[in-house]
C-alpha cells in the first residue's frame, strides 16, 4: 500500500486554522514545537516574503524555523507581526 506525504502547511488556508493550530503548539510549551509550527505556518502564507517582512534571509528563517531551530526572540516576534499575529501573556490557571 502506498502512503502519501502529510504535511500540515497544506491545511492551514483560514486565519482560525492558523491561530488554533499556533494555539495548539504554544499549549504543548515546547519551544522547538513552536518554532516548527511557526515554520509551517511560514511556508503555508509564504516563507519568501515573511522572511523579506522580518529582515531575513529565506534560508535563515527556514532553519531558524524547522523543528531544531532555536529563533531568535527578535526573529520570532518578527514572524508572528508578518503573520498577523500578536503575542500576549496571560497568568497560568
Amino acid at each position: 500500500m502506498a502512503t502519501t506525504k502529510w504535511d500540515s502547511a497544506d491545511y492551514l488556508t483560514s486565519s482560525k486554522a492558523v491561530a488554533t493550530y499556533l494555539q495548539s503548539a504554544f499549549e504543548d510549551g515546547d519551544p522547538r514545537v513552536i518554532a516548527h509550527a511557526l515554520g509551517n505556518v511560514a511556508r503555508a502564507q509564504g516563507l519568501p516574503q515573511i522572511a523579506k517582512d522580518v529582515g531575513v534571509t529565506k534560508a535563515g528563517l527556514y532553519k531558524a524555523l524547522s523543528r531544531d531551530g532555536d529563533p531568535r526572540l527578535s526573529t520570532f516576534i518578527g514572524t508572528l507581526r508578518a503573520m498577523g499575529f500578536e503575542l500576549r501573556v496571560k497568568k497560568a490557571a
